[in-house]
């Protein structure tokens, strides 16, 4: 039972760190019974534009951790009033929700508490319309005269969310030696810094920075000083409460220096997924840490905070200066191939034969628990994303550790699917489980696969399974990341287009505007292959199906643009041309004969038209 329990408070703490939501109608920010309003008192000597009569109301409640109520709530009531005349917003406390009166200030409209609640309730209602609106009606609303740090920093969240900001951190994690003489990670530079934080969102910073150390050191070990270490580039994922994910990308090596020393890591942590471009950017953070320190990244850092994110196959520059060197143009280019930007099949293809990548593939399509082994970072990140990449246009939806940290360990005992990457010191621990698959991607491996469920091999229709292995060996020895990207996502992605890709045919809708319903029994009948139809049984009750299909229902119907939706309309067409050149072979041709009689040939080749 303690086992069990502290299994899951790891889980909880150290990869899915809460994350509080936003209302997108309110602009307020929910914790239990908790309600924070932007509004903020506008100081009596500020003069105000031109207006009419406006409230905003805030509420704020008290709780102790638990989620009970600890206090009072009071309902705040803004009401600025005036014509450019220079009269000042009047504050009045109206009355405190447990009963408690406070010294109104009395106005010509103030009716009782029944008539200030139902003035709050539909101002409440009107400032909502207007918000939403976009600020625009008869009724105009004071601007809130916000500090230009506050206005800079709500468009940059604003940027963030839109999917343009580069990064959410950047952290320096050293490990420094406690009183107890245990080496333990610790962050020692962070950018950029969060000040005006209320305090839940301290506390969850907090725990998010306590994860990064622990991905960014996992191991657990106690670590001594060390003259000599290979520098390794790896990532993580942090999973959100809500299922979203933040990628870490990390890179620990020993820092400059003479004599024995603890290594150091540098990490940025973001919601986009790009490993090579974050390796650059990486690049130049040790660069300039190596020099000052601190004092070279953070312009650099701002630089690229301020920058756009750059579209597939576009690319930014970043202006940097360094000492000695002068001012640098930083050139960052994503690939023109977004899909893959976070993925290198090469380390996959180098650890596994194409056949032992079938076998870990069939698990993942069927979300089987898999277990990774090496005692490479960098080996388990690219690995576990590399398998990742292969099951597009599916999106794995349960547990995703690229690195499990020692003191998460536990989560291998969990029953539901995961995908998991464990060094190969904890090997004993992993093997103690009983129906996953655990695949050794070590150099010096005796075997692959460490323990497999056995029927691993026969979940694929062996005539796509085939296919797939006939692509693969098609690629380049010497090919490039994205010449070795292209072979492979080639090589699987025809297996869905052939497998599930009439599924659009079998959503049915009663109009145009009606959410889909998906016939799922005409679906897999209308499968001519048993072993394909038998495979696609167990693949429809997958939750990466499952998910997809509920898209498809809410989406319009109409032609869909995306990658998987133009390789099935390809498929489709090239199959008509193939049914009607068959036809064309085993047709009749009539031919006129003398003496008025019709001869009848069968005709089998090819007919020119």
């Amino acid at each position: 039972m303690d086992r069990e329990r502290s299994m899951f408070n790891g889980r909880s703490f150290s990869f899915s760190s809460l994350r509080i939501k936003n209302d997108k109608d309110t602009g307020f920010r929910q914790r239990g019974p908790r309600f924070y309003s932007s509004v903020r008192e506008t100081s009596r000597k500020e003069s105000l534009p031109e207006v009419n009569e406006v409230e905003a109301v805030v509420a704020v409640t008290s709780a102790d951790p638990s989620g009970a109520s600890g206090g009072p709530a009071r309902l705040v009531q803004l009401r600025p009033t005036g014509k450019l005349n220079g009269e000042q917003p009047q504050r009045t406390v109206t009355k405190e929700v447990n009963g408690t009166e406070c010294p109104p200030k009395p106005t010509e409209d103030d009716d009782g508490g029944g008539g200030r609640l139902k003035r709050i309730s539909a101002m409440w209602s009107s400032f909502r319309r207007r918000k939403l609106a976009g600020d625009q009606g008869k009724e105009s609303v004071i601007p809130e005269q916000a500090e230009p740090a506050l206005v800079d920093q709500k468009a940059r969240e604003q940027r963030y969310v839109s999917g343009q900001y580069f990064f959410e951190y950047l952290v320096v994690v050293t490990l420094n030696k406690s009183k107890q003489g245990v080496y333990e990670p610790q962050i020692t530079y962070q950018f950029p810094k969060r000040d005006g934080m209320v305090r839940f969102q301290k506390e969850e910073e907090e725990k998010t920075l306590k994860a990064i150390t622990l991905f960014c050191f996992p191991e657990g070990i106690n670590w001594a000083p060390l003259t000599e270490y290979h520098s390794e580039t790896f990532s993580f994922v942090l999973t959100e409460i809500d299922g979203s994910r933040r990628n870490g990308y990390c890179r620990r090596l020993l820092p400059h220096g003479n004599g024995a020393r603890p290594p150091e890591a540098y990490c940025i942590i973001s919601k986009l997924a790009c490993f090579g471009l974050f390796s650059e950017i990486i690049d130049e953070v040790e660069k300039r840490w190596q020099v000052a320190k601190g004092a070279m990244i953070y312009p650099f850092m701002q630089s690229l905070r301020e920058a756009p994110f750059p579209a597939p196959g576009h690319t930014v520059n970043i202006k940097s200066f360094i000492p000695g060197s002068g001012t640098e143009i930083i050139k960052l280019t994503r690939p023109l191939d977004s899909l893959l930007e976070h993925v290198n099949f090469a380390t996959l293809l180098r650890c596994l034969t194409d056949d032992e990548v079938l076998v870990v593939f069939a698990a993942a399509v069927l979300e089987r628990r898999i277990v990774f082994i090496s005692e490479e970072l960098s080996t388990l990140s690219q690995v576990i994303h590399a398998v990742v990449a292969l099951l597009y246009p599916f999106t794995w939806q349960h547990t995703f550790i690229s690195i499990v940290p020692e003191i998460l360990i536990d989560v291998v005992m969990a029953p539901t699917p995961y995908l998991l990457g464990v060094q190969k010191r904890h090997l004993d621990l992993v093997t103690e489980q009983s129906d996953l698959l655990v695949v050794d991607l070590s150099e010096d491996k005796k075997e692959t696969f460490v323990a497999e469920n056995g029927d691993e091999r026969t979940i694929l229709p062996p005539k796509l399974k085939e296919e797939i292995l006939q692509a693969l060996r098609e690629r380049k020895e010497k090919a490039t990341v994205e010449e070795l990207n292209r072979v492979v996502s080639e090589a699987f992605l025809p297996f869905f287009v052939k497998t599930v890709g009439h599924y659009a045919h079998y959503v049915t809708r009663d109009g145009s505007d009606q959410t889909g319903v998906f016939q799922k029994r005409s679906f897999y009948k209308a499968i001519e292959s048993k072993t394909t139809r038998h495979f696609v049984k167990k693949f429809l009750q997958t939750q990466m199906f499952d998910l997809f299909i509920q898209e498809v229902e809410l989406q319009q119907p109409g032609p869909q643009q995306g990658i998987f939706q133009k390789k099935i309309v390809e498929y489709q067409e090239k199959k008509k041309r193939e049914k009607k050149t068959k036809t064309k072979k085993h047709c009749l041709v009539n031919v006129h004969c003398k003496e008025d009689r019709v001869c009848v040939f069968v005709h089998k080749g090819n007919i020119d038209m």
